[in-house]
């Protein structure tokens, strides 16, 4: 339990109990603190050098395999936000209790969404201006991510409402209020997906999560992506990982 406990404290980054336990080993997207330096900065982080089952990672044509009648996700996003917090390393919404997927005859909950620009995983080596991660836990400590990617386009009217409320400032948090219909919106209308094992993009970059990366995707405009990225000082994209032996169901 104690394990279940760290992995998801370690995806929700904002964890004020993660972030004393390793105030001393803080990890970074730049310099020394940066993700070639993780593995070094603590014992804990070993994973990030040592896991071959690393995300995020190029989805490309050579490693994904067809499967019939893949499961859908059953969605069932039905509460709100409850506040946004700037932690630093990203700007996440926290979201209240009661909100879940099901996958594999699990309930996942859904605890946050997050934000990386350029985006983490690329579809055949393109990157995406930025990319939504939402969190998910099972009760015994199982980890689900579902990623989002935006595209150039039109501006995005839910993240508008997400970044007038985003504390400029690390450390920071504000109440949110969006709805649980706003969140749903942020989803793409088809929802299929590509689906592979993958860790924490993140350090301790733990093992054994499933990734959901949906095929269709969001908009957003130039001038949103630049807000985000004025307001973390840099971008805070883990660079791609080897694929190694894994392949991506589609």
């Amino acid at each position: 339990m104690k394990l279940n406990k760290i992995l998801i404290g370690s995806l929700l980054v904002a964890s004020s109990l993660l972030a004393s336990s390793h105030a001393s080993h803080h990890w970074g997207y730049t310099g020394h603190e940066g993700p070639s330096n993780w593995s070094d900065l603590d014992e804990n982080y070993t994973m990030c050098k040592a896991g071959s089952s690393q995300s995020p990672i190029n989805i490309a044509k050579k490693v994904t395999v067809d499967a019939n009648n893949l499961e859908k996700i059953g969605f069932d996003y039905k509460t709100g936000a409850q506040s946004v917090v700037n932690n630093g390393h990203t700007v996440q919404v926290n979201i209240k209790e009661g909100s879940s997927i099901h996958i594999d005859g699990i309930e996942f909950s859904l605890k946050q969404f997050h934000f990386h620009t350029p985006s983490e995983n690329q579809i055949e080596g393109k990157n995406f201006p930025l990319e939504a991660h939402f969190v998910h836990a099972s009760k015994d400590g199982k980890l689900a991510v579902v990623a989002v990617m935006f595209e150039d386009g039109k501006e995005n009217p839910i993240i508008k409402k997400i970044w007038n409320k985003m504390p400029h400032k690390a450390g920071e948090s504000a109440g949110c209020g969006l709805t649980a219909k706003a969140i749903n919106s942020i989803l793409p209308k088809d929802k299929d997906y590509y689906r592979f094992s993958g860790s924490l993009t993140t350090p301790p970059c733990s093992e054994g999560v499933r990734w959901f990366v949906m095929k269709d995707y969001s908009t957003i405009s130039k001038a949103q992506v630049e807000e985000f990225l004025h307001t973390l000082h840099h971008a805070n994209n883990r660079p791609i990982q080897p694929i190694n032996a894994r392949e991506v169901i589609k």
